[in-house]
C-alpha cells in the first residue's frame, strides 16, 4: 500500500506499508482527503522537543476534552519510520468482525483515535497506526459520523481544524457585543475567525504580517485587518477578548501590558520554546488567561455540521492539492506564509 511516512524530519513516499486490516469494532477506510496540520509541520521540525515536553508532563498531557490522553500514546521512535495525518475524510470498504457501522461506500470522518485491544492509540503521531497520509487506513466504528449533505471530501477533511477553533471560541466564552482580536493568521487563526464569524461575534479584528494571511481572514469572516508591522493592534482595537495564534516566545507578556484591564486571553498557538511572563501585569489588570488545546467531541461534530450546512465556507483556505508523493515539497512550501494556507493530500 502507498503512504508517505516522516524519517529524518523530511516526508517520505513509500509504496510498500503493509496493508491495514480491521479488528471487532473496526472498519478499513479508503482515505479521499487529507488536510495537512500546522502540529505536523512543528513535529517534523521539533519532533524530539515535542517528545521531550509531553514526557515532562505530570498527570498527563490532558485531551482538549477527546477522552484520549496523548502521554500515554506518545510512544514514538523518531529513528524509524511514522505516520502522521489526522484531518481526514474517508470511505468505508469493509467491516471488521461482529461490527455494524455503515454500509461500504458511505463518506465518513472520525475524531482521530482508534480503539484497540492495547487502548486508545491517537491518530497522531506513530510508529505503527496508520494515519491519513496513506490509501487506506483504520477506524473505530463507533466514532464515525456520516458526511452529509453531500460535502466534498476536501471541505470534510477540514472538520478537525475548524473545531480547535470552535474550541478555543468555546473557551473565551465571548458574546456578542464584544471585540475579539486575533493573533495570527494561519490555519489555527482562521479556524478561530470562522467560528467566531459563525458566532455572530460583531468585531473580529486580526493581525499577521503576512498580506496573503490577512487577505485570507477577510475572506472567512474578519472585518479588520492589521499588519503589525505598522503598529501594535492595540493602537486600534479594544479587545474584550484576545486569541493568541502565534505562538513563538514574548506575545503572551505582550498581550497581557497591552490589554485592557478584566480582559480575556485564550492562548491557541503552540510554544515549544520557555517562555517569561510579568505576573504582574495580569494581577494588576485582573486578566484572565485561557490555554486550548484540540476540541471535545460535540465541538468536532458541529463543526462538521456547520461546513455542511454552509454557515462556514472552508473552501477559501484550501490553496493547495498533492497526492502522497508531493507531501515532502508541500511540507517545504507551507513554510511560505504567501503560497499556502491549507494543502489537502488526495491519496
Amino acid at each position: 500500500m502507498r503512504a508517505s511516512v516522516l524519517r529524518n524530519g523530511r516526508m517520505h513516499f513509500r509504496d510498500d506499508v503493509p496493508e491495514p486490516v480491521p479488528g471487532p469494532g473496526q472498519v478499513l477506510v479508503a482515505v479521499r482527503a487529507c488536510g495537512i496540520c500546522g502540529s505536523d509541520l512543528h513535529f517534523a521540525s521539533h519532533g524530539a522537543d515535542v517528545l521531550s515536553l509531553t514526557e515532562q508532563m505530570t498527570g498527563g498531557a490532558g485531551d482538549g476534552g477527546m477522552g484520549i490522553d496523548l502521554k500515554e500514546g506518545m510512544g514514538v521512535d523518531l529513528d524509524r519510520d511514522i505516520f502522521m495525518g489526522h484531518e481526514f475524510c474517508t470511505e468505508i470498504l469493509e467491516a471488521g468482525p461482529d461490527t455494524d457501522t455503515y454500509r461500504p461506500g458511505t463518506l465518513v470522518t472520525s475524531i482521530p483515535v482508534l480503539l484497540s485491544p492495547n487502548g486508545v492509540e491517537p491518530l497522531v503521531y506513530s510508529n505503527a497506526t496508520i494515519g491519513g497520509y496513506a490509501e487506506r487506513m483504520l477506524l473505530s466504528a463507533p466514532m464515525l459520523l456520516p458526511i452529509p449533505n453531500g460535502l466534498p471530501p476536501t471541505h470534510a477533511a477540514l472538520t478537525d481544524p475548524m473545531a480547535v477553533g470552535l474550541h478555543a471560541v468555546n473557551r473565551s466564552g465571548i458574546e456578542r457585543g464584544e471585540t475579539a482580536l486575533v493573533l495570527g493568521c494561519g490555519s489555527i487563526g482562521i479556524a478561530i475567525i470562522a467560528a467566531l464569524r459563525a458566532r455572530g461575534i460583531e468585531t473580529i479584528a486580526c493581525a499577521d504580517f503576512s498580506p496573503k494571511r490577512r487577505e485570507l481572514a477577510s475572506a472567512m469572516g474578519a472585518h479588520q485587518t492589521i499588519d503589525p508591522a505598522q503598529g501594535s493592534p492595540f493602537d486600534t482595537v479594544a479587545p474584550a477578548v484576545v486569541f493568541e495564534a502565534v505562538g513563538v516566545p514574548g506575545i503572551i507578556d505582550d498581550v497581557m501590558r497591552r490589554a485592557a484591564p478584566g480582559s480575556r486571553i485564550v492562548v491557541a498557538g503552540v510554544c515549544l520554546q520557555p517562555d517569561t511572563v510579568h505576573p504582574f501585569f495580569g494581577i494588576a489588570k485582573e486578566i484572565s488567561l485561557h490555554f486550548s488545546l484540540a476540541y471535545d467531541a460535540g465541538e468536532f461534530a458541529e463543526s462538521l455540521r456547520a461546513i455542511a450546512e454552509g454557515e462556514i465556507d472552508v473552501a477559501p483556505m484550501i490553496t493547495g492539492e498533492v497526492g502522497l508523493d508531493g507531501l515532502g515539497t508541500a511540507f517545504e512550501d507551507l513554510a511560505d506564509p504567501e503560497q499556502h494556507c491549507k494543502i489537502i493530500v488526495t491519496p
